[in-house]
């Protein structure tokens, strides 16, 4: 088994093994990994992006069976349409819509998990599961680029697209296009479909609902990929006193007085990304003080009551850590998985059809071609 490496002068190799325990000791015995187990009678429930972070931590903290049986969960748990449900608990499904960036990031999950063990034959086992909910995920993209957020339970597309959903697209669609290379079935057009999505992520706000006040929107064009380099670092500069609170981390929301664990380590890994290694391993240090005795972490503290909330502590918090413990310090063959995919940098990309985003006038040949 192997093991995670230390973040010197902040967390040990038995203390990421202990929040990886933290993690499967919330596993249920399907195999789906709950956003927490059981909390006063209340369980929390399951979605498909959460569980598949949950899975890239336990195999980056040597932990491969429990996260071998949360991938097979979700494969066996895949629609025929490629989606999943938004939430389940305790496996009855509570909202059935389908979205976005919930079925592409398994394309993330199992690349990390190609890079990190170099199981070939566990990748092919799970592309046809990759493939589909790709397709699915593309069958939300609008003309202009943008991912539409989720399909409802009546098969309509929702009539806006989300900053971070498609941010987090962005970075899944060039795993799923690295991985499909690797199984030797190339998917040009997802490559086409991830240059346009990026672009209007860097250059086109217009194409997303104002999510302004969740610090997610604020970071994740970082974390995602679309963003680098001077663009990057004024983006973060721009809000960083309005999000991070000195001595406690990042705030979910600028108007509520409330750090949150996965959203501080989310900054961590978009500062790493970009190359801010002061800043992002400050930052770490600072979030420590939601950690648990038992490695486990709260999920927030609200400052101005002094409390933790809500009061659980929550397995998508612990693999945010995990995560970004191995991305600061290089520890895992995955820990570059935020800033290049298959010996590429994961950055910027120009638009595929600058006409559709209105980034170029159409020639008389584009009208033509647009009218057959």
């Amino acid at each position: 088994m192997r093991r995670p490496e230390a973040v010197p002068g902040i967390l040990t190799s038995t203390d990421l093994v202990a929040t990886a325990e933290s993690i499967v000791a919330q596993q249920e015995p399907s195999g789906a990994i709950p956003w927490f187990a059981p909390v006063d009678g209340v369980p929390g429930h399951v979605d498909a992006w959460n569980h598949v972070e949950a899975a890239m931590a336990l195999s980056v903290a040597g932990f491969t069976e429990p996260s071998r049986r949360a991938y097979a969960w979700l494969r066996d748990a895949q629609r025929e349409d490629g989606s999943w449900p938004a939430k389940w608990v305790m496996g009855e499904v509570t909202e059935p819509g389908g979205e976005s960036n919930h079925a592409a990031y398994l394309a993330v999950g199992v690349w990390h998990e190609l890079t990190l063990t170099d199981d070939l034959a566990f990748a092919a086992e799970m592309w046809p599961s990759v493939r589909r909910a790709v397709e699915f995920a593309l069958g939300l993209q609008s003309a202009r680029g943008e991912i539409m957020w989720m399909r409802n339970p009546d098969g309509s597309a929702a009539d806006h697209a989300l900053l971070t959903g498609c941010s987090s697209i962005y970075q899944s669609l060039r795993c799923a296009v690295a991985l499909a290379e690797r199984l030797d079935e190339p998917q040009p057009d997802w490559e086409l479909a991830a240059d346009q999505l990026g672009h209007v992520v860097a250059c086109h706000p217009e194409a997303f609902a104002d999510k302004n006040r969740f610090s997610m929107d604020w970071y994740y064009p970082v974390l995602g990929g679309p963003l680098r380099g001077s663009p990057a670092y004024r983006r973060i500069d721009e809000r960083w006193d309005t999000f991070v609170v000195e001595g406690l981390g990042c705030r979910c929301v600028s108007d509520q007085p409330w750090v949150t664990g996965a959203e501080s380590c989310e900054l961590v890994l978009a500062l790493d990304a970009m190359g801010d290694t002061t800043r992002a391993l400050e930052l770490f240090a600072t979030i420590q003080h939601l950690r648990h005795e038992d490695g486990s972490y709260w999920t927030g503290w609200q400052y101005a009551n002094e409390r933790h909330f809500p009061s659980d502590r929550s397995t998508y918090t612990a693999a945010a850590v995990i995560l970004a413990a191995d991305a600061l310090v290089g520890g895992s063959p995955s820990a570059r998985l935020f800033k290049e995919i298959a010996g590429r940098d994961l950055g910027p990309s120009g638009p595929s059809d600058p006409v559709a985003c209105g980034c170029e006038a159409p020639s008389l040949a584009d009208s033509v071609r647009t009218r057959r």
